[in-house]
């Protein structure tokens, strides 16, 4: 495997288990909820979370994007969508394209314009890191606080959240009170 895509491949697996996890707790009931006006709604966060990973692999297979040929933002999810399997979905599409993407496309440049005017042009494997990576945990991280608004219980992301201490043993149960016996 190409060294330049390596890395990120081994932190895609990784990510991918702590994304399922935060997508995992998303109550299907909630979906048209926002906490301000002007932001996205748990669905359309949720979708876009679980999409980013699919969307920037197909975007990076290509020589570039152009911005004003994309919608406005992420469309709202009908309800019983299973964002883990859309997730799991794009993550297949992610490993594909990292562990075939040779060093000569890693490092050809890649493009964001909008219409004719050039954004910016980078190497295709600092889009990667940008747009999928970066973009990614920017947005799960959104939907972890999207998530303790909600008062569901946050998991664990790079340690302990209020709601686990994944490094810490499970505490045992409370023992309980010995019911009284009845002597014969």
């Amino acid at each position: 495997m190409p060294t330049a895509a390596a890395a990120l491949l081994a932190e895609l697996e990784r990510e991918a288990k702590t994304t399922r996890k935060v997508l995992a707790r998303v109550p299907g009931d909630k979906l048209a909820w926002k906490p301000h006006p002007k932001s996205m709604t748990l669905g359309q966060l949720a979708g876009h979370v679980a999409g980013i990973p699919g969307g920037m692999a197909r975007r990076a297979r290509g020589e570039g994007m152009d911005v004003a040929q994309s919608p406005p933002g992420p469309a709202q999810p009908d309800a019983g969508v299973d964002f883990v399997a859309k997730l799991d979905t794009g993550i297949s599409e992610a490993r594909d394209l990292l562990s075939t993407l040779e060093d000569d496309e890693a490092f050809a440049p890649w493009r964001m314009t909008h219409a004719a005017r050039e954004i910016f042009a980078i190497p295709r494997i600092q889009m990667l890191r940008t747009m999928l990576f970066n973009h990614w945990y920017h947005h799960r991280g959104q939907l972890a606080v999207y998530l303790r608004l909600l008062d569901v219980p946050v998991p664990a992301i790079y340690g302990r959240s209020a709601d686990e201490t994944p490094w810490l043993p499970k505490e045992p149960e409370p023992e309980r009170a010995a019911s009284p016996r009845s002597e014969p």
